[in-house]
């Protein structure tokens, strides 16, 4: 189990982490995420004691990464992909991992079979590809069979066939009972991958819970197909808003579909499809972390 107790980070006149209380459970992908400065990646380096806390801890089993005897058989982290000696092959430097931590060498090519690297397991990791790099940070993570594994935007420089393969990897780790967190900025990814959702923004804790409950409560579109699309588009209310699609069907923002079926009949307008549309996590999230962002943006346009 991973657990944080009210974990804060300050960097000088910067609060990184701020005030951080939760706990990831066993047995479920947790996907973490947040906008670029929210403070995701300082919080994993705190847990995996590249940093140390200003005040709170983050624990493993009960243990900070510190006092762990043997820390690859609790715990491990992909957290930077190309931090690695570029001048080692790819065996060595899992070789050298397992040495410092008691581990056998044939785990070695047990692990770069399972992420299939061992086709270049002879070659410098410097001339890898950054998705080479990331199967080769996984490999390390797995090196010593941990029970919790951390993952920070381990999709990056992967192939289609390769994100799918990790998204099996995670479900497969989570349904062996183990504790995988991971953090992404890629929402269609976490929306499909993640069972539980942690949101942060500057540092602080916004929200957690499934995706169906963070999505459940926000306020969605209704798709509608009219015989008038345009007669359907006049009769709505003021307060209401629609987009209007290629193939001439209407999304509706602020009524349900309910409403829209009662108006479309009490204007004589046909409707020929009426689909209420839950918000995506996506538009759940930017709704969520609008405050938060580091850096905001202007509506496109060359700036005068």
């Amino acid at each position: 189990m991973l657990k944080l107790d009210h974990l804060t980070k300050q960097y000088k006149d910067t609060l990184a982490v701020d005030d951080l209380d939760f706990e990831v459970k066993a047995g479920v992908v947790t996907g973490f995420l947040g906008p670029n400065g929210s403070g995701k990646s300082t919080t994993m380096r705190i847990i995996m004691g590249l940093d140390r806390p200003t005040k709170g801890r983050a624990t493993i089993n009960g243990k900070q990464y510190h006092d762990l005897a043997s820390p690859l058989r609790e715990v491990g982290a992909l957290l930077d992909a190309k931090s690695v000696n570029p001048s080692r092959s790819a065996r060595n430097h899992l070789r050298a991992l397992a040495a410092s931590n008691k581990i056998p060498y044939s785990r070695v090519d047990e692990v770069l079979d399972f992420v299939g690297l061992t086709s270049v397991a002879g070659k410098k990791v410097g001339g890898f590809s950054l998705g080479m790099s990331q199967r080769l940070g996984i490999a390390g993570a797995l090196l010593g069979d941990p029970g919790v594994l951390l993952f920070d935007e381990p999709v990056n420089g992967l192939d289609p066939e390769g994100i799918r393969w990790i998204r099996d990897f995670f479900r497969t780790l989570a349904n062996e009972g183990r504790t995988v967190f991971v953090s992404s900025h890629l929402m269609s990814e976490m929306a499909v991958s993640a069972d539980e959702i942690i949101v942060i923004g500057r540092g602080h804790f916004i929200t957690s819970g499934t995706v169906d409950q963070l999505t459940a409560t926000a306020a969605g579109t209704v798709l509608v197909r009219a015989a008038n699309p345009d007669s359907l588009a006049s009769a709505l209310p003021a307060d209401a808003h629609y987009e209007a699609l290629n193939d001439g069907a209407l999304r509706i923002a602020g009524l349900s579909a309910e409403d829209v079926g009662n108006l479309a009949f009490a204007a004589g307008i046909a409707l020929h499809e009426l689909t209420p549309q839950r918000a995506s996590l996506e538009e759940v999230f930017m709704d969520l972390t609008a405050s938060s962002l580091q850096y905001g943006h202007q509506t496109p346009g060359v700036p005068s």
